[in-house]
């Protein structure tokens, strides 16, 4: 399995990112880990130059500020630069067959997993993008 540069936790659950927090540590997956409690704070860490290259976006739709929908809006007006080479996964406890039917119209979203990943979805997702 490819090591990645960077995963960018995007969840305001502080549960759920110290839980994959451990799980990407545990696998060794990635040389660091980012987060942002909302949309918004990812838009800000992306935009800025001190963020390292980020490769894996885990974003969550229900957050304040700004929810994941409203996200990937804003996401796909960066310049392609900025987003040409990340993975965008929508990481969700949503069961919503309208959210599983947005996600997949959404070109930007490779695909769209139910919370909590565990070892062997972060290994099939991380083998089959990149």
């Amino acid at each position: 399995m490819k090591k990645l540069d960077c995963i960018l936790l995007v969840d305001d659950d502080e549960d759920c990112n110290f839980f994959h927090r451990r799980l990407i540590k545990k696998m060794g997956c990635a040389e660091r880990i980012e987060e942002a409690k909302n949309g918004l704070e990812a838009l800000e860490l992306i935009k800025s130059e001190r963020a390292c290259p980020i490769d894996m976006i885990l974003l969550d739709i229900n957050m304040p500020v700004m929810d994941g929908w409203t996200f990937l809006a804003e996401y796909e007006k960066l310049p392609l630069e900025k987003r040409a080479c990340i993975v965008v996964v929508m990481l969700t406890s949503s069961v919503n067959s309208d959210d599983v039917n947005h996600a997949h119209s959404q070109s930007v979203v490779s695909a769209f997993v139910n919370k909590y990943l565990d070892e062997s979805r972060l290994r099939s997702l991380i083998e089959s993008k990149f």
